[in-house]
């Protein structure tokens, strides 16, 4: 759909600031247009709408424009519900910038003026915190009471619904204020949505652990495999950032001049985000979800998927003194250049660690369209 490039831009837009290098960057954002979720993206799917404004909000969340980047994932969060996920966003990077104050004002104000600095910063993080939430949970919140004034408080009655409309609801329940309300109106905390998956999808915590799920457990298993790499990589390379959470340097390491790369710091956040959307995706949703799941939500998918092809892919870093022409030195010097279509001719010369990469995002990319589109089982 419209939404799928502008998610792309957007994403490119952020992993320039988050990775601090314009090769990586570029490399995930051109493997994000060959998502393995494609065909959710390209069809009247919520996913390309959402990770467009996750993406966007995300990056003006990056660049300090905290409130554009609240109201930027409140859209995302009516788009879908998984974008509540992203007020830990909200809370951590805001945090990290008032400890950065802090410090600097440790540095170089004493007495009753450093005390004052600590309280205005402390205030403004708790007001940015506060109402920062609040925008991007309202329209969650807002749908939940539609739903419970709508069918706990119905205002209408059976016999005035058409009986065209009632002939459809195949066991779904109609408003209907001369009947029982539903019993899950009765419960402290009556969520509509968490009823809906609850009896109508059948999602819970472990419930799809049964072996005949077994093939859709083998069919997330490529974007679990990604999301258990990234965690498992970053936290051996940045053992002791991540015992403190990233919030303060460790001897010999600064936060403000990071490493470029997927090893950066300012990575950890959205490392931390990935493996919550893969442990919750696992085991409380219908796992062959998880790819399309992760792949509209967070970046890091992509990011480990480029890392490791720049990792482990010579022609990748090849100049013009050789055959075959592939190159991707300081970013792109020819614009047009697209490093991923240019490895593709050369496939058999590209090193195990690339075709299992774009082995996946091609398969799942084709085999998407041909599924989905006729109606058969997919992600």
């Amino acid at each position: 759909g419209p939404p799928e490039p502008l998610s792309a831009v957007a994403l490119y837009a952020m992993s320039r600031i988050v990775l601090q290098d314009r090769r990586l960057a570029l490399l995930s954002s051109l493997l994000y247009c060959l998502t393995p979720a494609n065909v959710f993206m390209t069809a009247g799917y919520s996913e390309s709408l959402f990770a467009a404004l996750t993406f966007g909000g995300l990056f003006l969340l990056e660049k300090g424009f905290t409130f554009r980047a609240c109201l930027a994932l409140g859209i995302a969060t009516a788009a879908r519900s998984n974008g509540l996920v992203n007020m830990g966003f909200l809370l951590y990077l805001p945090s990290l910038r008032a400890l950065s104050q802090i410090r600097a004002h440790r540095a170089t104000s004493t007495g009753r003026g450093r005390s004052l600095r600590y309280a205005w910063v402390v205030l403004r993080l708790l007001v940015t915190s506060l109402l920062g939430t609040a925008i991007i949970a309202l329209p969650f919140c807002a749908f939940q009471y539609y739903g419970y004034r709508t069918f706990c408080t119905p205002s209408t009655s059976l016999e005035r619904v058409p009986p065209s409309l009632v002939s459809l609801r195949r066991g779904y329940r109609i408003p209907d204020e001369n009947g029982p309300p539903p019993l899950w109106c009765m419960r402290p905390l009556p969520l509509l949505y968490s009823h809906i998956q609850d009896v109508y999808w059948d999602v819970g915590f472990l419930r799809y652990f049964e072996l005949k799920q077994i093939p859709n457990f083998l069919l997330a298993l490529p974007m679990a495999s990604l999301g258990i790499m990234a965690a498992y990589a970053y936290y051996q390379a940045n053992p002791d950032m991540c015992l403190r959470l990233g919030l303060w340097e460790s001897a010999g390491r600064r936060l403000d001049k990071p490493t470029p790369g997927f090893f950066n710091p300012r990575v950890f956040v959205y490392v931390v985000h990935s493996t919550a959307l893969l442990v919750f995706g696992t085991l409380c949703m219908h796992v062959q979800v998880l790819t399309r799941f992760m792949a509209s939500s967070s970046p890091v998918p992509f990011w480990i998927s480029a890392h490791l092809l720049l990792l482990n892919e010579p022609l990748l870093h090849r100049r013009k003194t050789s055959v075959p022409n592939v190159q991707l030195r300081g970013g792109c010097s020819n614009p047009l250049h697209n490093p991923v279509s240019a490895l593709l001719p050369h496939w058999r010369s590209c090193s195990p660690t690339t075709q299992c990469i774009l082995g996946y995002f091609l398969s799942y990319w084709l085999l998407g369209l041909v599924l989905h589109c006729n109606f058969l089982p997919w992600t």
